[in-house]
């Protein structure tokens, strides 16, 4: 089942895999180091067969160190053993790649996704509701409407990402209420107005775990139970910082180009879903991120 709404009626996941010859292509054998197939020392590839293991030498040797001026590939990096985790991380990734079947250009799509610096986008935060230290690591900025359903699906699994990594990630959320969502704009406000009481986390669980029930008269009983002022609470749902901020934020994701909810951008990076099971690779790659930053 796709796991994204797009801004239009069709549903999609928005995962831009064209285009990687020229930024993953012609590094070769840079440095010259070589490695057996297979062989690259903390990646574990026993049970790849011989056609899996040349192919997973094939990217590694071909494919670009992702460190800041270090000309040498992937393998080269991680058997030099140079200070650069983001290697290791990278050479982890295309083993979990080939492991799954991937094709070639989803492998050089997920690299440019990953761990091309050209990919990386500067993302303001400011003003937005965030939990997590201020200098965290790793940056996670989630684009989400609260009645999308693939948003609801996933709010739990961030909750548990973030609750296991707090000391080391920050999460920030931006607003994106789809116009196919009769309820997203004004569950958005309610949002923005619980910020507003310094009350937004609680609210987001709220309007998440309660998708199906966005009505205002909905709204201000969420408002109630986590202890806001009701009053207060109406009134800044319907105020112009509330829809300042709305605005701000849907012109922030089209220039970035975000399809669809939810997108999620891990320290400038935009994250493409894969698989059933979104949170343990979800989790495999903030720790890559986290390792690589703190090495």
């Amino acid at each position: 089942m796709n796991r994204f709404y797009r801004l239009g009626p069709a549903v999609a996941i928005a995962l831009a895999l064209t285009n990687t010859g020229a930024t993953c292509q012609g590094a070769g054998t840079a440095g010259g180091s070589s490695t057996r197939d297979g062989d690259v020392s903390g990646v574990d590839t026993q049970d790849f067969t011989p056609r899996e293991k040349h192919e997973f030498s094939e990217y590694v040797t071909h494919l670009p160190a992702p460190c800041a001026s270090v000309a040498v590939s992937i393998a080269a990096c991680v058997v030099e053993k140079r200070p650069c985790a983001a290697c290791s991380a990278a050479a982890k990734a295309i083993a979990r790649a080939v492991r799954d079947g991937m094709t070639r250009e989803q492998v050089h799509g997920l690299y440019k996704e990953r761990f091309d610096t050209a990919s990386v986008r500067n993302i303001p935060l400011e003003g937005s509701p965030s939990r997590g230290p201020e200098g965290a690591p790793v940056v996670v900025v989630e684009f989400a409407d609260f009645e999308c359903p693939f948003c609801q699906k996933l709010a739990p699994e961030l909750d548990e990402l973030w609750e296991a990594r707090k000391d080391r990630v920050r999460l920030v959320y931006k607003f994106l209420p789809l116009s196919m969502h009769p309820h997203g704009e004004i569950a958005a406000r309610a949002g923005i107005a619980a910020l507003m009481q310094g009350r937004f986390w609680e609210m987001q669980r709220q309007l998440f775990a309660n998708g199906q029930h966005l009505e205002e008269s909905d709204l201000v009983g969420y408002a109630k139970a986590i202890g806001l002022d009701a009053d207060r609470f109406r009134a800044d749902m319907a105020s112009d910082s509330a829809r300042t901020r709305i605005e701000a934020d849907r012109k922030l994701a089209d220039s970035l180009g975000v399809k669809g909810t939810p997108t999620l951008f891990i320290d400038g990076h935009e994250y493409g879903f894969r698989g059933s099971d979104l949170g343990a690779d979800l989790g495999q790659y903030v720790d890559a991120e986290a390792a690589a930053r703190t090495h």
